[in-house]
């Protein structure tokens, strides 16, 4: 109301959104693993693969370039989060690749969660402050953001809240 809230198209809303929503999902798998079949797993697993995959795709395709050139801290910044996201790329391929039943597969999803968890928190406290203090529209980048990710993956074009993931996954 007196540009203290951001609207529903915020591009770092919109980011901050879909982090929430992997750190959720990766929360389900961790207190469910020693539970759930392995087909259970391998298809959260996936989920979370797929949601990281769209997220990283909208960054790299529209956020980071639209922002690179805002300062050469910022510059640094997203230099250092696409090597970031090599990394996460690769051990997505892998879990991509292997099957729960895999002996290891429970570690390169944690392995996974905490690279994300490090990765977010340098966004979320160093990055995203710093473009929110330029003259950006993100309110216009936000909705080239959304359509992008509509395109991707239709089904997560708006994310679901924490409550409504833990429901979906449960059924």
């Amino acid at each position: 109301m007196f540009g203290l809230t951001h609207s529903d198209n915020d591009a770092i809303d919109l980011l901050k959104s879909d982090h929430e929503e992997v750190d959720q999902m990766f929360k389900t798998y961790e207190s469910g693993k020693d539970e759930m079949k392995a087909a259970e797993k391998r298809r959260l697993a996936l989920d979370i693969c797929q949601a990281l995959t769209v997220h990283a795709t909208i960054e790299e395709e529209i956020f980071y370039p639209t922002i690179r050139k805002r300062s050469k801290e910022i510059q640094e910044l997203v230099e250092e989060a696409a090597v970031e996201h090599q990394t996460l790329k690769d051990i997505i391929g892998r879990l991509e690749e292997a099957p729960a039943s895999d002996p290891l597969y429970d570690a390169g999803v944690k392995v996974l969660s905490e690279y994300v968890k490090h990765h977010v928190k340098e966004e979320e406290n160093e990055l995203f402050p710093k473009v929110r203090s330029t003259d950006l529209d993100l309110e216009a980048l936000g909705k080239r953001m959304l359509e992008r990710k509509a395109e991707l993956d239709p089904e997560s074009a708006r994310p679901l809240s924490n409550e409504a993931y833990a429901e979906a996954v449960a059924s």
